[in-house]
C-alpha cells in the first residue's frame, strides 16, 4: 500500500541491525484508540476534558488546560498548510496521531495504557506528515533554540534524512532533559488504514499491547 518505502536501514534495533518501521498509537483501554478532541465540537471536547479530569486524574491528559483544544486546532491548521505546500494528500480535516516506533514516555500517559502497532507500509505514505517532536512545541514561538527541525513539517522521504542525522528522539531524550522532542509525531491524514485496523479483530498480547491483524499484516 505504501509507495516508495525506503525505510530499510534507517531504524535499527539494539544490535544495530536494520529493522522494519512501525507506527504506534497509545490510548486508555477504557476509551479505545484514535479518539480525537479536534474531530468533535468545542463544546463536546470541553465536556470530554472535564470528564477526564474527574475520572482519570492521574493521566497526562488530565493536566491540560481549557485552552488546549483551540491551541491544538491552531497547530493543526499549520500542519495542513505546510503539508499542502509539499503536495501532501489530506482526506480528512483532523489527523489521526501516531509516533514512529515505541515511545516509553507516551506509554505512561494513561492510567490503563495500551497501544496499536501498525507497520508503515500499511499506509499510503503520501497521507503521512511528520514533525520531529510533538507538533505543538515544534511550532511554539517560545522554543527559540534554532534547531533545524523546529517549525518544520516533513514528508515521509524527508523524515528519513532527519532520522538518519539525529536518530529517534526517544533514544537520546526520552526524559525530555535535552528539549521537548521526545518522539517523532506522525499525522495520518486518511481514515482508510485506521478504519481497517479498527474493524478487524484485536488480539491482546499478554499485556504487551493490542496488535491488530489484517489480510495485509499477518506478518506482525
Amino acid at each position: 500500500m505504501g509507495e516508495g518505502n525506503a525505510f530499510e536501514g534507517i531504524v535499527k534495533n539494539s544490535e544495530g541491525e536494520q529493522a522494519k518501521m512501525y507506527l504506534y498509537h497509545y490510548f486508555d483501554k477504557r476509551t479505545g484508540p484514535f479518539q480525537s478532541l479536534t474531530a468533535i465540537s468545542e463544546e463536546e471536547a470541553q465536556h470530554v476534558m472535564k470528564k477526564i479530569k474527574a475520572e482519570r486524574p492521574n493521566s497526562q491528559c488530565a493536566s491540560r488546560d481549557a485552552a488546549y483544544v483551540q491551541k491544538r486546532r491552531n497547530c493543526e491548521a499549520i500542519l495542513r498548510r505546510e503539508f499542502a505546500a509539499k503536495g501532501g494528500i489530506m482526506e480528512i480535516e483532523s489527523p489521526h496521531y501516531m509516533v514512529v516506533e515505541h515511545s516509553p514516555w507516551l506509554s505512561t500517559w494513561f492510567e490503563q495504557s495500551d497501544y496499536l502497532k501498525i507497520p508503515i507500509e500499511e499506509f499510503d505514505l503520501r497521507t503521512l506528515s511528520f514533525t520531529y517532536g510533538d507538533s505543538m512545541p515544534t511550532f511554539s514561538p517560545r522554543i527559540t533554540d534554532g534547531k533545524e527541525y523546529r517549525k518544520k513539517v516533513y514528508t515521509y522521504e524527508e523524515i528519513l534524512g532527519i532520522i538518519e542525522k539525529y536518530d529517534l528522539p526517544q533514544k537520546w531524550n526520552d526524559d525530555g532533559a535535552h528539549g521537548p522532542e521526545r518522539y517523532i509525531e506522525v499525522h495520518v491524514w486518511s481514515d482508510e488504514t485506521v478504519k481497517k485496523y479498527m474493524e478487524v479483530c484485536c488480539i491482546e498480547d499478554e499485556g504487551r499491547g493490542i496488535e491488530v491483524r489484517s489480510e495485509l499484516s499477518k506478518h506482525i
